[in-house]
């Protein structure tokens, strides 16, 4: 989950020019409302948008190979040669859906939309996709040669690369897998109440998947649903280990560390730390800590490589920090959102915040102290996620940049570089003067969400 881990040439934007793509004229032409709309996740359940039923059949009804559909290669867009360090570097724009999930590896982008289509870029280019009839895809995590995505209809499907050929994927199965849920259903005990009068399978999510996060040192898959609880998968024989009643509504974001501790936000404005025990070949989740019960919702988490700084966002378009030294302690506020924060990365010392007013902040930390380096404009859309890599080039000379990718229901996905030593004073300057900047230790945080009016506007988002 750390952009750390993982690096990517700068040679491959060498022949890039500056320019943005045209976006639709019925994207630009949509409000905000609109956004604010599509993005909320009761809507698009109670209008029946997605429709749970309509998943794809039994695997053995389907193809082992998704071959790679014949669409037309679109072609990144090009930038200035005088790149700016804090800047566009391209710009991806196809008419297909909205973008809802990302994950970067190496040189590879996996793109998770509502068009039923999860694509794969390579080197800023297309370079396969294959298919899932699920329709949206809310979350794609890597591990290793496996690609898990979690979907609108609650389940979670994981593919394979192809050894023969790395353009193709190959669906390999499904958590839970059939023979799980047809074991577990013959046991009464394994049935649990979901909703008032309706029961369902403990090993099986009742609503949508809302995020995946990977403990590789464990070999442990967590995902987070609507349906309140937070599962955790054992990757290696796709077994449920467990599945933990978190929170009293959708849960919305999970994040685990290599410290035995998952951290889990809510829209029910709950941040918690939860402990992970080991019991044998099972494990056991303990509450340790709730960090925050606030009135807007938490959206989304990010949790630094070391563990040091747990970060999130809200509907009320704050982003709030707790330290960890012997134990946890809230740090303070971010304060450069009008709307909904929907996504939050860590990489390094930098902090990256993407909202539904359509901008990316980039936030640096010193201690305690978080400094806007420069606000990253250019969506037509709310910013629905985020991925980050190193940029290995600069880190040959010792200039730490980050290249990052951002997600938006404007139907695009942009590539931005971020150097670590570069201040936008203009927007230093500007957020100064309208008093966004980090609330310090010295002003209380209110617990009832009181912040949201200095926020420029709270948004109706709840589940994320």
């Amino acid at each position: 989950m750390f952009a750390e881990a993982d690096s990517i040439p700068r040679a491959k934007y060498a022949n890039m020019m500056h320019s943005d793509p045209n976006l639709s004229s019925t994207m630009t032409n949509q409000t905000e409302e609109e956004y604010g709309i599509r993005n909320s996740s009761a809507s698009a359940v109670g209008t029946g948008m997605y429709d749970r039923m309509s998943c794809e059949g039994s695997p053995m009804m389907m193809s082992p190979w998704n071959q790679a559909t014949p669409f037309t290669q679109t072609q990144w867009s090009s930038v200035e040669e005088n790149l700016p360090q804090n800047g566009l570097i391209g710009s991806l724009v196809r008419e297909e859906g909205h973008i809802y999930s990302l994950a970067a590896t190496k040189d590879l982008l996996y793109t998770g939309s509502d068009s039923k289509n999860i694509r794969v870029w390579k080197n800023l280019k297309e370079f396969s996709a294959f298919k899932c009839n699920s329709g949206l895809v809310k979350a794609i995590v890597i591990s290793g040669e496996k690609i898990f995505t979690g979907h609108q209809d609650g389940k979670i499907r994981v593919w394979k690369v192809s050894p023969k050929n790395q353009s193709l994927h190959k669906r390999s199965g499904t958590l839970p897998t059939l023979k799980d849920i047809f074991k577990a259903s013959l046991k009464p005990r394994n049935y649990v109440e979901v909703k008032k009068h309706r029961t369902a399978l403990w090993i099986k999510h009742a609503d949508a998947v809302s995020c995946l996060s990977l403990n590789d040192e464990q070999g442990l898959l967590y995902s987070a649903s609507w349906d309140r609880t937070i599962k955790v998968w054992r990757i290696a024989d796709s077994k449920c280990l467990e599945s933990i009643p978190a929170h009293d509504d959708a849960v919305n974001s999970v994040v685990s560390t290599t410290e035995a501790i998952v951290f889990s936000g809510s829209a029910d404005g709950t941040v918690k730390a939860w402990k992970r025990d080991q019991q044998g070949k099972y494990t056991k989740h303990t509450l340790l800590q709730t960090l925050t019960k606030q009135e807007s919702a938490v959206t989304a988490l990010a949790v630094s490589k070391n563990g040091a700084a747990v970060y999130f966002g809200s509907s009320d378009g704050l982003v709030n920090f707790w330290e960890r030294e012997k134990q946890l302690n809230y740090g303070g506020i971010l304060k450069g959102h009008k709307l909904a924060v929907l996504c939050l990365e860590v990489a390094g010392s930098l902090v990256f915040s993407g909202s539904a007013d359509k901008t990316i902040c980039v936030w640096k930390r010193d201690g305690n102290i978080h400094t806007c380096l420069s606000v990253l404009t250019g969506h037509t859309g709310p910013v629905k996620c985020l991925a980050v890599e190193a940029d290995r080039e600069a880190s040959e000379r010792r200039d730490k940049k980050w290249i990052v990718y951002s997600g938006s229901l404007d139907k695009s996905v942009k590539v931005w570089g971020v150097s670590e030593s570069f201040i936008d004073m203009n927007q230093m300057s500007m957020m100064q003067q309208q008093q966004q900047h980090v609330i310090s230790h010295s002003e209380p945080f209110m617990s009832d969400g009181s912040f949201s009016s200095s926020a420029g506007g709270a948004s109706s988002h709840r589940r994320h």
